[in-house]
């Protein structure tokens, strides 16, 4: 492999097809204010002879001010910022809806089992969205998929206010879940697009609250507007968010998918100067769309269904989601019944408020998770001189314990005899205990199936989002035919089933994985990839067979087909190769295999040492 010329390089760059050199140069935009000189691109001498055989091969610059790892600190966290505002407009969205629903009743008739499906509509959205969404924003870029997703979003939002009937409602809300569940899908991958693994911890537990704060905040919201103005301003506020979230994203965010990034240089480079050139991965193995897609819809299942674990852990956080979202059905009985019939006789808008307890708990558990957990995590790492999956666990032993005493004690202090503090404080454990119970288990699939990440998160994604969208379903009978005290009860009789989980993980977890066969697999491929990498890194390439590691990682982009091939290069910059070579932080949830869904799903705890 030759290496090109940088004299004849900066000939070239003086004309290009009779055009300069400089013409090139990508023209800054608000949303693309660091650019690179196309000099400066072109002169870089790049590994190859610029043929279809033997292409030149690009990657960043060693200082290249268009790479988002190397965007000022300031900028990054704009970025991060946006992505979850665009979180928080669409989990807020999800439940805000319940504050109209006195007044869909007023306008349109109907029960209130059939306003709530307007809630389970829309997180049913989540399930299905994300897998397309994750893998079209590998195709066409993080950036084009949001503004595309939230324009459809907000018309959603917007018609739904000129709905002529109820049955228009629902299936507006429908649509709206869908096109809305891009940020929960991508917005995780848009901050490990950007951040380092030092860095990721922080960024990752700032964004992780937004998926629960935001259906926290609704019922508030929501309550107050529907009770003051009726259905159609709690949808108009909604339009009005998402419209200006919108906005943001239209001038402000930023395309953050580095192979996306780079196949647009490299298209540039073969167009300017008649040679050919290549992203690094895709000179590997070109993009195949549709085994992206076919694998994207389809792995999920396999996992879910095949493998123990993750079906185990799946089932666990789906209950405690569901539960999340039986709260916006269960809260009104609780809180606004008329006194008349044994209530509290809250009005809508007041009876919001009772959701501030999950709020606070949720805020809390990522102050917990910055100075508690994550510290913990490098004490137990530092112990055993190395880390373990199970080393994710124990947070999600307390954080189910903190679950379990938030629904006893709503369950028991739920009635107008007790004073309305009480149900609320057990809404704080409740919170705090579900999101740290989240970011454990998202931390040890993670750490658990390494290579095949994606198809485990989005397996999870899918069942809990499921189940989110069937239990406010049932909620009304339940409370009708158990009473509040049982009916609050049973969710947490659920929660204290699925307790021991974590516990025996914790102790028999590494016998169990040896016997999961993808599990199994994942720790040997991961072990033998990392092994000729610090071959590679320590200068005793010859230690390490290229041949056999280039055959680990065809296999395993045959068997994990959206997996990025970048994992497999051991000439990457030392930031990849540290994220890479250490059991790092950790999540929310992300989608291709290793680079981006591995990097987030690990982002939430700090790197080993």
């Amino acid at each position: 492999m030759s290496t090109a010329s940088s004299e004849t390089a900066n000939v070239a760059a003086v004309f290009l097809n009779g055009v300069p050199a400089s013409k090139y140069t990508l023209r800054k935009w608000p949303w693309r204010p660091y650019v690179t000189p196309f000099e400066t691109i072109l002169n870089h001498p790049y590994k190859g002879s610029g043929t279809e055989e033997d292409p030149y091969i690009i990657d960043w610059l060693p200082v290249d001010p268009e790479d988002p790892q190397r965007w000022p600190t300031v900028y990054k966290w704009t970025q991060i910022v946006l992505a979850s505002f665009a979180t928080l407009a669409v989990a807020l969205s999800s439940s805000a809806y319940t504050g109209g629903i006195p007044s869909l009743l007023h306008d349109f008739g109907g029960s209130l089992r059939f306003w709530t499906g307007g809630v389970s509509l829309f997180v049913l959205g989540f399930a299905f969205g994300p897998l397309i969404w994750a893998p079209t924003s590998e195709v066409w870029g993080r950036r084009i998929i949001y503004i595309i997703t939230y324009f459809f979003l907000t018309l959603w939002q917007g018609v739904s206010v000129a709905s002529p009937n109820r049955g228009s409602v629902l299936v507006f809300r429908g649509l709206a879940g869908f096109f809305g569940s891009s940020p929960l899908a991508n917005a995780g991958g848009t901050i490990s697009d950007i951040l380092s693994s030092k860095q990721m911890g922080l960024g990752m537990a700032m964004f992780s609250v937004a998926p629960f704060l935001g259906p926290a905040l609704g019922p508030i919201t929501g309550g107050f507007l529907g009770e003051a103005a009726g259905w159609k301003w709690v949808f108009g506020f909604l339009t009005i968010f998402c419209f200006v979230v919108l906005l943001a994203l239209v001038v402000m965010s930023a395309e953050t998918y580095s192979p996306l990034l780079l196949r647009q240089r490299a298209t540039t480079l073969s167009k300017a100067t008649g040679k050919v050139y290549r992203f690094r991965a895709d000179a590997a193995k070109p993009l195949d769309v549709k085994a992206l897609f076919i694998a994207s819809l389809a792995r999920p299942w396999k996992f879910l269904f095949l493998e123990p674990i993750v079906l185990i852990f799946s089932i666990y956080i789906a209950i405690i989601y569901g539960i999340l979202y039986l709260n916006f059905a269960a809260y009104p009985i609780v809180f606004s019944t008329p006194k008349a019939v044994g209530g509290r006789g809250w009005s809508t808008g007041i009876e919001g408020l009772a959701f501030l307890g999950i709020m606070v708990g949720a805020i809390l558990s990522v102050i917990a998770t910055i100075f508690i957990t994550n510290p913990q995590y490098l004490r137990r790492i530092k112990k055993r001189g190395y880390p373990e999956p199970e080393d994710r666990l124990p947070p999600a032993m307390y954080g189910g314990v903190f679950i379990v005493i938030g629904l006893a004690g709503f369950a028991a202090t739920n009635g107008p005899d007790v004073h309305w503090i009480a149900p609320i404080i057990f809404g704080v454990p409740f919170g705090m205990g579900m999101v740290i119970l989240f970011l454990a288990v998202m931390g040890y699939l993670v750490d658990t199936y390494t290579i095949y990440a994606a198809s485990v998160l989005a397996a999870n994604s899918v069942l809990r989002s499921l189940f989110g969208a069937a239990f406010p379903m049932f909620t009304h009978d339940m409370y009708d035919k158990l009473g509040i005290h049982w009916a609050a009860a049973l969710p947490g009789f659920l929660a204290f089933a699925c307790l021991p989980a974590p516990f025996l993980f914790y102790k028999y977890g590494k016998t169990i994985r040896a016997k999961c066969k993808y599990a199994a697999e994942a720790a040997a491929i991961f072990a033998q990839i990392m092994a000729a990498r610090a071959a590679a890194l320590a200068g005793t390439a010859g230690a390490a067979d290229p041949e056999k590691t280039a055959g680990t990682a065809e296999s395993i982009a045959e068997e994990e087909p959206y997996a990025n091939p970048e994992m497999f290069d051991l000439e990457r910059t030392m930031s990849m190769e540290e994220e890479l070579g250490s059991p790092r932080n950790r999540p929310t949830e992300l989608y291709h295999a290793t680079s981006n869904t591995t990097q987030l799903a690990r982002s939430m705890s700090p790197r080993s040492p």
